[in-house]
């Protein structure tokens, strides 16, 4: 797929590129970020060389993964990152919605503007039937950003997240198009409805 750009009220969402590393290697220092998300701990130079350099492009290209910059306005500082992962699931593509805030942007509702806004593209342009939320258990800031969003708190999955080749257990959730007022791309029968 092509990179595509995104824009809300207050945030401006692009994919990463080569001029924002400085910026993802600073952030990425956070240890709540490094504790919480699947980014590689500790994170050095290299990982947001790489993460901007050939992760980010190679995703959108190969149409596995849409990492958004999310910055405040167009040319402000990052705020956060949103990314949109497929995996291959039961025949069709399944999708995972992640993210990060950068410290000093919390508590602004800034990530959740933009992961409504990254979900409701996923719907539209991408064709999701239903996008998951995952966090390690425990995550209860994640959790927050989610259900705000407007994802459903789904339950635990026991060792559902491996991260630092130890097996934990994670929280799951999902947001479907209807959650968002959407046309859904396939229709549903919800249990019972038979």
């Amino acid at each position: 797929m092509e990179p595509i750009s995104l824009t809300t009220a207050r945030l401006d969402l692009r994919p990463f590129g080569p001029a924002d590393e400085d910026e993802v290697y600073a952030a990425a220092q956070d240890p709540d970020i490094q504790r919480w998300t699947m980014v590689p701990s500790p994170y050095e130079r290299a990982h947001a060389h790489v993460f901007v350099n050939e992760i980010v492009p190679n995703g959108w290209r190969e149409d596995t993964a849409y990492p958004f910059a999310v910055r405040l306005g167009a040319g402000g500082p990052l705020v956060a990152a949103v990314g949109v992962h497929v995996h291959e699931a039961f025949g069709t593509n399944s999708y995972e919605i992640g993210y990060w805030a950068a410290k000093e942007h919390r508590g602004q509702g800034f990530m959740t503007e933009a992961v409504t806004a990254v979900a409701r593209w996923a719907f539209t342009e991408l064709g999701a039937v239903r996008l998951e939320w995952r966090a390690e258990a425990g995550n209860t800031a994640s959790r927050a950003v989610a259900e705000k969003a407007g994802f459903r708190f789904e339950g635990l999955l026991r060792a559902g997240l491996i991260r630092n080749d130890t097996a934990r257990d994670c929280w799951v959730g999902a947001l479907l198009p209807s959650d968002l007022g959407l046309t859904p791309a396939l229709p549903y029968l919800t249990s019972g409805a038979e």
